[in-house]
């Protein structure tokens, strides 16, 4: 491929998101909006032929929500239609009807009409806005037929206001228009519009005249005509610009340009919100909005805090990323956010200060500039009449402090006092630093302002009171006006330093807390094991740090049922209705969010990557600490933490249960490997005598028959013997073993398990050392003779030929004592333990037969009787299997050293 193909050829990083984007809206219902640039250019009836048009094509298509307006032909073409009944909501005594969701997902259409986009839901609504209704539609998998205007999207509201006088309060994000597969331009002329309107075919006359004389004006039609057409216009350069990107064709391909728009909670910060969403619009740029909070801007913050957190609402509804960084400095907080971030562009206001003040303090703008480098700076301008109609001012949230004024005048009133004390013992420049201490005590423990106007009121009285000639503010020594000018301005200067401090320490003090806050979550979730553990964790942290009520709800079958709660909090069902569907959503809701405002907790989803796991519900005991950015970022934290616990949970219990399925194929194939060979000996043993008397008989004397089924019955026997092992075992691991406890002769349980064994171990001596005076000891006999049959056997196994196998029992201290020792290989200290495990035997070159299970049952039967056993070495080689009973009935499984 040429170097040419290779330059124009789509990143891999450009292809994967594509990919990605396909793959979120393959799941997604499809949804094509009719667009118009005002009421009456025939979006409704545009609408309903689509929808006619794709019944007639046999597709499943229902009137959701359509508004005719009474207008005969809207209202003919919905003859024939299925119809979603709407619900009806009551608003202040006035009953309305509303699109019905749960309805619409009910019936579960293909195509649903839905009528009015930027409609605002009536309070208690599931949504504030239709268009969030609609996106959970089109979530659902049901595609969407709906009708807007341009002036409702939000990025235009601004750019409206100015062209027709009118601000827009019903508003849509702009991201619907990307999300839309097609959008149709219903437009006819302006002209057309203006009769149809005065045809009466949109509004009554009444209505029609004022609407004419506000809205309808052509000048004002002309204009949203023309944004309609180049939104629309830029939505296909967006879907070619795509292509050719997918398809590889030679173009003019975008710069990737990154947008960077600060807030501060300002009347101007929407405008400039919405200016940068346009430019990144047309520049194809993903942009940013940052809100830099400093140590100096605590009470700004606190004044501003719900226009800032609408600022920062507005702009991540617009597709903005959005942050909220801390710094000394904002300048520099927002050029190194912009390094940070690779920001290209940073859209600023154009400052209205006055020039005076401009002279004092560097504009911000200024600022930037100077700082900015390669990163060009756009500066906005406002029209300052427009913005302080539509935009609030900031009330202060202190009172006027009267008393810090107060004690001001206190302090200097003390001041002077003291210095008409010492008059005689001091010159008056001496006594300024009186005044200087007055300053700051005021800074210290009233504030900056009144810390200031102790500096003013310090300079009147040492005027007034000690320079000459005193008693009036006469000056005779000009002097004494630098004094004054210098008193003044260092005590401005260490009230300001010293409010900075205190102010810079009240932001460090409440990060403390939250980093506080979150050390302990995460400390305490670190230190649980199950889940109630975990919430119990989660419960008490997000009470102690938010000062709040919390309820936790998780899945339980196919419904959320509350696990953990704070004292005295019940859910209502509206609220449980909430918490179900933001779990089922993976989206916050309630309070202060854009889904169901009117709930008295706000829910998040405890949402890991894979799954959603539950809800977590706050509810604050201050009202306006839900709209404080530090609580919500804190809130996300808990609940992303907790989510991240409890799925650590799930997946230890998941790495669990793969162990145990992994030690159940290892002792699977262990068992296998065991006794495939131990098994199928004997078997092909039994076989080949029985095909040799079948084949043969006839033919063979009857020694050789005999020696035949004596082969025979011995391999049956040992076949025998390990099946019963094996079951053993599974009675023993299964906990069915049962005692049938007598007093019984330890002679004749070692009379018994030789009588067993004897053939099998004819090659070696057995050597039986009893005390006389063993009394009678509890044991089932049967299983013991079983115990002793296995401990001889194993010995005879691994003992050399012709060697010595040695059995004892003795009494020591209310115990009876067993024995049953060889001189084999013996067993490796790191080993002796593991002896009694399943399947365990010592690999020695000439290998041993069996199953691994003997010394396994006997530590089960031996424990079922309330002793021990244990394996030790013998001095000069050999083993040594140590049993221990008690001489009297127990029920406990004792343990020796």
């Amino acid at each position: 491929m040429s170097p040419l193909n290779d330059d124009i050829r789509p990143s891999p990083e450009a292809m994967l998101k594509r990919a990605h984007a396909e793959e979120v809206t393959a799941e997604l219902g499809k949804l094509k909006i009719f667009l118009g640039y005002a009421a009456g250019v025939g979006k409704t009836y545009a609408m309903l032929e689509a929808a006619r048009q794709r019944k007639k094509d046999g597709r499943d298509v229902v009137a959701g929500y359509v508004e005719s307006h009474g207008r005969s032909e809207t209202d003919a073409l919905l003859v024939g239609m299925e119809a979603v009944p709407r619900k009806t909501v009551m608003y202040q005594g006035v009953a309305l009807e509303e699109l019905d969701i749960d309805a619409i997902l009910t019936r579960n259409p293909q195509i649903v009409l839905v009528d009015e986009l930027a409609h605002s839901n009536p309070p208690g609504s599931r949504h504030e806005k239709r268009w969030q209704d609609v996106e959970e539609i089109l979530e659902a998998g049901i595609s969407v037929y709906t009708t807007v205007n341009i002036q409702h999207f939000e990025s235009l509201n601004d750019v409206v206001a100015q062209i027709t006088g009118i601000t827009v309060r019903e508003t849509v994000p702009d991201r619907l228009l990307d999300l839309a597969f097609e959008i149709k331009l219903i437009d006819i002329s302006p002209e057309d519009l203006i009769q149809r309107l005065n045809e009466g075919k949109i509004y009554l006359p009444d209505q029609a005249a004022k609407a004419i004389e506000k809205f309808f004006r052509p000048g004002n039609l002309m204009a949203l005509r023309e944004l309609s057409l180049r939104r629309t216009a830029a939505r296909v350069d967006d879907q070619m610009r795509a292509y050719m990107e997918t398809q590889s064709i030679t173009g003019p391909w975008p710069t990737a340009e990154r947008l960077l728009v600060c807030v501060s909670g300002s009347p101007y910060s929407e405008k400039l919100i919405r200016a940068t969403c346009r430019l990144a619009g047309e520049l194809k740029a993903q942009w940013f909005t940052v809100y830099i909070e400093t140590p100096t801007g605590g009470r700004h913050v606190q004044e501003n805090r719900k226009h800032i957190w609408q600022n920062l609402r507005l702009a991540e509804g617009l597709g903005a990323q959005v942050g909220n960084v801390t710094g000394t400095n904002v300048a520099d907080a927002v050029m190194e956010y912009a390094g940070r971030h690779n920001i290209t562009k940073i859209v600023l206001g154009k400052p209205n200060r006055p020039r005076w003040r401009e002279m004092l303090t560097s504009p911000f703008v200024d600022q930037i500039i100077r700082r900015s480098g390669a990163v060009d700076i756009v500066v906005v301008s406002f029209k300052q009449e427009e913005s302080a109609e539509t935009a609030p001012m900031p009330k202060s949230s202190r009172p006027f402090e009267v008393r810090g004024y107060a004690a001001s005048l206190v302090l200097i009133a003390a001041a002077s006092v003291l210095c008409e004390l010492l008059r005689r013992f001091l010159a008056p420049t001496n006594m300024v630093m009186f005044y200087l201490l007055a300053v700051v005590i005021a800074s210290v423990r009233l504030g900056r302002k009144p810390a200031i106007a102790t500096a003013f009121l310090g300079v009147l009285a040492f005027d007034f009171f000690f320079v000459p000639p005193r008693m009036t503010f006469a000056v005779a020594d000009t002097q004494y006006l630098l004094t004054f000018l210098g008193l003044f301005v260092v005590g401005v200067v260490i009230s300001t330093l010293v409010a900075r401090a205190r102010e810079r320490a009240e932001v460090m003090r409440a990060r403390e807390v939250q980093t506080a806050s979150l050390y302990y979550l995460s400390r305490d979730l670190a230190a649980s094991v199950d889940i109630d553990a975990i919430l119990k964790a989660v419960l008490r942290n997000v009470e102690e740090a938010l000062n709040a009520q919390v309820v936790i709800l998780l899945p339980e079958g196919e419904q959320l049922k509350i696990f953990a709660a704070s004292d005295g909090l019940v859910l209502s069902t509206k609220e449980q209705a909430v918490a179900d569907w933001a779990f089922r959503n993976s989206h916050s809701a309630g309070r202060t969010t854009d889904t169901l405002v009117s709930a008295d907790l706000i829910y998040l989803p405890l949402q890991t990557p894979a799954s959603v796991l539950g809800v977590l519900g706050v509810k604050l005991e201050i009202l306006h600490g839900y709209h404080s950015q530090d609580n919500r970022r804190l809130l996300d934290a808990f609940a992303t933490q907790a989510a991240m616990a409890m799925e650590r949970i799930h997946f230890s219990r998941q790495a669990e249960q793969a162990q145990i399925l992994q030690a159940r194929e290892n002792l699977e194939r262990a068992l296998l490997n065991s006794i495939s060979h131990d098994l199928r000996t004997p078997l092909v043993s039994v076989t080949g005598v029985l095909y040799s008397l079948k084949e043969e008989g006839a033919h063979l004397s009857d020694r050789a028959r005999r020696d035949l089924l004596d082969s025979a019955c011995s391999e049956a026997e040992r076949l025998n013997r390990f099946v019963g092992n094996l079951l053993d075992m599974t009675r023993i691991e299964a906990g069915a073993i049962r005692l049938n406890s007598e007093l019984c002769d330890v002679q004749d349980l070692v009379g018994c398990a030789l009588a067993a064994i004897e053939q099998r171990i004819d090659n070696h001596s057995v050597e039986i050392h009893l005390s006389d005076d063993l009394p009678l000891v509890p044991m089932d006999l049967v299983l013991m003779t079983q115990v002793l049959v296995n401990l001889l056997d194993n010995a005879h196994k691994y003992a050399p030929a012709e060697s010595t196998i040695e059995v004892s029992a003795a009494t020591t201290n209310g115990w009876l004592s067993l024995e049953v020792s060889d001189r084999g290989p013996g067993v490796p200290e790191h080993d002796l333990k593991r002896v009694f495990d399943k399947f365990y035997r010592i690999p020695i070159p000439e290998g041993a037969g069996g199953t691994g299970l003997g010394l396994s049952i006997c530590k089960g039967i031996v424990e079922a009787h309330g002793g021990w056993i244990r394996a030790e070495n013998r001095t000069g080689g050999g083993l040594r299997i140590v049993i221990r009973l008690p001489l009297e009935k127990t029920g406990e499984i004792n343990h020796g050293s």
